[in-house]
């Protein structure tokens, strides 16, 4: 067995490795750029060898259809066991209710630039699930965004079901479906949403070319469909996009990140990402075999030298180059806060009660009145070169549903803990908002409140009717370049055991702060970016306000950035 540091340099688990070299199988050195955590640390979970045994049997029994491995057995290659096959098909755990062994992940991601066999791996995926899981009357399905472009991924598994010589027996293949006789299985291609509902008790299903998907109409149907399945497997499999947010594709692959950086945990969700950096340089034969496990036989270098010598003669053949064979995001945002900087400045934790009568300063997001409302309290010392940071959130509890959906169920968890509260209804309950700001109002030595002038409301009102020192600031460059760029300074300077910016490891504002993405102005002044952050941002918002506000109060001392470059991680 290779060494703990050799396995997490390949991001191999030890029980795939074991897996694999016990059965012959040379172990790939072409790591994903990103890859989620296997569940090997759920609770009674356990790798089942013989399970991958079986899907690698089926794969042996297929025919390759085109080009020169025409007719040949259709054996997976390592990294594909590796990275895909022997995760998802071997980790198994015990459900009670049937009292049998089922597969802990669920729901598959497999992010990959052209040519590296996205289809045929998709493909016998889709046949072992249709004919040989041990489901009766599984239906299957290969979905996509066109009648056209479901058939490129029905019609490549069906020709791989009609050229197998030892599946003839068993499966017949139609135009638009592939029957399985014994279990009275089936596996088709859909292209729209109504199609996916229709008698919907999926066993599986492929979606292709992600980033082809305006919305989530069908991604819904497909997802909401497994319900009464005991191991259901979803599969999307794509190529990159441009960087576009707020798609299906962004917030798949956002949440796919943020499970291999460990801000969400979800053992049933298993994803890779393979591609470079905007950092390697793109003409590099190595970086071309970074981002392409299948290098050498599909893509050949042959292929990837001639893609290569068109980018270097065209900035439109470049994005495509970057996008469609390194695996780029051509308009992706840089991250301006790192986890793991904002990890070391958790700190040892606090009391708040060691907080009363100490002078801070505020900043109220109030967002919208159906999702999350952040008070922000920021307590300096007395050089102001620290702070210890509190959060009081809030959401109403019909939106806690939704807000498990983003978070992978850890917004129930933040409610048992207390680091979020639910407020009665569908609408924010601002009278249960006041009453608590008012309270911090009493322990605390308040000096400013800040909030949204465009964004006030009647609790803002009520909130000076009472006499808290509310102050109006506004949401551009000028106003919140300052704070934000202080609040990445802290969080860079603080370490672990000497936090600059304490803040308990709030684990409702980490997710927020992973989520943060800035905009930029020609001068390179920043702000929080709620457009195009990945999700919310509210906690943020309600930080910046406060520091913005404690800077404020020091006077009009020279500006740390009048004499120190930007610094955009």
């Amino acid at each position: 067995m290779p060494s703990d540091a050799e396995l997490s340099r390949l991001k191999i688990s030890p029980e795939v490795a074991w897996y694999m070299l016990s059965r012959g199988i040379p172990l790939p050195d072409c790591p994903p750029l990103h890859k989620t955590p296997e569940p090997r640390d759920l609770p009674g979970a356990a790798f089942d060898p013989e399970r991958v045994d079986k899907v690698l049997l089926v794969f042996s029994l297929l025919r390759h259809t085109k080009g020169r491995m025409a007719g040949k057995p259709l054996k997976p290659d390592p990294w594909q066991i590796a990275y895909v096959l022997a995760p998802v098909f071997g980790w198994v755990h015990l459900d009670e209710d049937l009292g049998d062994y089922v597969r802990i992940i669920t729901t598959l991601y497999v992010e990959l630039p052209r040519k590296n066999g996205k289809s045929t791996l998709a493909g016998g995926i889709g046949i072992y699930l249709t004919c040989a899981d041990g489901e009766q009357g599984a239906q299957v399905i290969a979905a996509a965004t066109t009648r056209d472009q479901a058939g490129f991924v029905f019609d490549p598994i069906r020709q791989l079901a009609d050229s197998s010589p030892a599946l003839k027996r068993f499966v017949k293949p139609l135009k638009s479906q592939i029957l399985h006789k014994r279990t009275g299985s089936y596996f088709k291609a859909i292209a729209n949403a109504g199609d996916a509902q229709h008698g919907a008790d999926l066993h599986g299903g492929i979606i292709d070319e992600l980033h082809l998907h305006k919305d989530d109409e069908l991604v819904e149907a497909l997802e909401t469909g497994t319900g009464s399945r005991s191991q259901p497997l979803i599969m999307f499999i794509t190529t990159a996009d441009a960087g576009r947010r707020h798609t299906p594709y962004d917030a798949k692959r956002t949440r796919v990140e943020q499970l291999a950086r460990g801000a969400l945990t979800d053992p049933s969700t298993y994803g890779v990402v393979f591609a470079v950096t905007a950092e390697d340089d793109p003409f590099a034969e190595e970086t071309w075999r970074k981002a392409n496990p299948g290098y050498g036989i599909s893509p050949t270098r042959r292929y990837l030298r001639e893609k290569a010598l068109e980018a270097q003669q065209s900035p439109a053949d470049l994005a495509k180059f970057l996008r469609l064979h390194l695996g780029i995001r051509t308009k992706q945002l840089s991250r301006y806060i790192e986890l793991a900087a904002w990890d070391r400045n958790a700190g040892p934790g606090f009391d708040e009660a060691d907080l009363a009568g100490r002078p801070c300063y505020g900043g109220l997001d109030l967002g919208n009145t159906s999702d999350l409302t952040a008070l922000c309290w920021a307590f300096p010392n007395a050089a102001r070169d620290r702070y210890q940071m509190i959060w009081r959130l809030w959401t109403p509890e019909d939106n806690l549903e939704a807000l498990d959906k983003r978070t992978a169920g850890a917004a129930t968890v933040w409610v048992r803990e207390g680091w979020l509260k639910t407020t009665p209804g569908n609408v924010s309950d601002y009278d249960f908002i006041q009453a608590e700001l008012l309270a911090d109002c009493e322990t605390f030595d308040v000096q400013e409140i800040a909030y949204d002038r465009w964004n006030s409301s009647q609790l803002v009102n009520n909130l000076v009717a009472e006499d808290a020192p509310m102050v109006t600031m506004g949401q551009g460059f000028a106003s919140m370049s300052a704070p934000t760029k202080e609040i990445q300074r802290l969080t860079l300077l603080g370490a672990k055991g000497a936090p600059a910016l304490e803040h308990r490891g709030n684990p409702a504002v980490r997710w927020m702060v992973d989520n943060l993405a800035v905009a930029m102005d020609a001068a390179g002044n920043v702000k929080p970016d709620k457009a195009n952050s990945g999700d919310k941002i509210d906690a943020v918002d309600a930080m910046v306000m406060a520091i913005a506000r404690a800077l404020e109060s020091e006077g009009p001392t020279e500006s740390y950035y009048e004499s120190n470059d930007l610094m955009i991680v």
